[in-house]
């Protein structure tokens, strides 16, 4: 099962921390999620997961449902580099 890693900026990481939004959107399509922050750009944010159905993944990066989660957990859109 092949592994990703969204890197994107967030507007307030400890909000970004403390919201259950990415568990309940990648609940069922990610597993063994991990959650890295840059050192040096207190902004800059980076959960990883194994991925455990591709197409159910694609599905839900592509989903209202993803972009509500997003925009509830201030993350910047155009600053996202998915890495698989």
């Amino acid at each position: 099962m092949p592994t990703a890693i969204a890197i994107h900026e967030v507007d307030d990481v400890a909000f970004w921390l403390a919201s259950p939004k990415r568990e309940e959107v990648f609940k069922g399509v990610l597993e063994d999620i991990v959650t890295f922050m840059h050192p040096g750009n207190p902004n800059l944010v980076g959960p990883s997961g194994t991925i455990m159905d591709t197409a159910k993944f694609q599905g839900v990066m592509a989903s209202e449902t993803s972009a509500a989660a997003m925009k509830h957990d201030g993350v910047r859109p155009n600053t996202i580099q998915l890495l698989i």
